[in-house]
């Protein structure tokens, strides 16, 4: 039975740019989902049966047309967090850094791309992870949700998707709260 981690895995792929298997991914996604949780398989859903039938270079454009021509829907994790300010170079120097401790290879894409920071939550220990995920993914997610509201795109549920995932795997630690 697939795990939350190995989800993060596969979910890493889809929301990277369309390669030639992104179909399996997508129905492999679908399967895991089904296992593992039915809320994140429902909101999972819509999106698996939007791009199910597109091929791959119209998914490549529906994707570039969802996150690359419009910089508010940018899936880079430290713009949201940061903007433009010095912040972010920092917190792409530290994405960069444990990217390299967990031998997780850079793509095309910036350290702080979605793609490599949910590849990174899925091998972290949980208590690191539940804090990534509570202190930086998810309030960048919830900003890349509000813009995708704006757009046609069945990416939208995509990133609802690993948004549901992500709250499972913080879920794994309970917060901690000090006086």
């Amino acid at each position: 039975m697939p795990d939350t981690r190995q989800l993060l895995a596969r979910l890493s792929r889809l929301v990277s740019y369309p390669g030639v298997r992104y179909q399996e991914d997508v129905e492999a996604c679908a399967t895991d989902l089904g296992r593992i949780d039915a809320a994140a398989q429902a909101a999972f859903q819509p999106f698996a049966d939007d791009v199910r039938d597109l091929s791959i270079e119209a998914l490549q454009e529906l994707y570039t047309r969802s996150f690359d021509l419009n910089p508010v829907c940018t899936l880079d994790v430290g713009w949201h967090l940061y903007g433009e300010q010095y912040e972010r170079g920092a917190f792409m120097v530290r994405m960069r850094q444990a990217l390299a401790c967990h031998g997780i290879v850079e793509s095309g894409e910036l350290p702080d791309h979605l793609s490599h920071l949910l590849l990174l939550t899925s091998r972290l220990d949980d208590a690191e992870a539940a804090g990534f995920v509570r202190d930086s993914l998810l309030p960048a997610i919830d900003k890349m949700l509000a813009s995708l509201e704006k757009t046609e795109t069945p990416f939208r549920a995509l990133v609802a998707t690993v948004r549901l995932v992500l709250v499972a795997r913080a879920a794994a630690v309970p917060e901690v709260h000090h006086a």
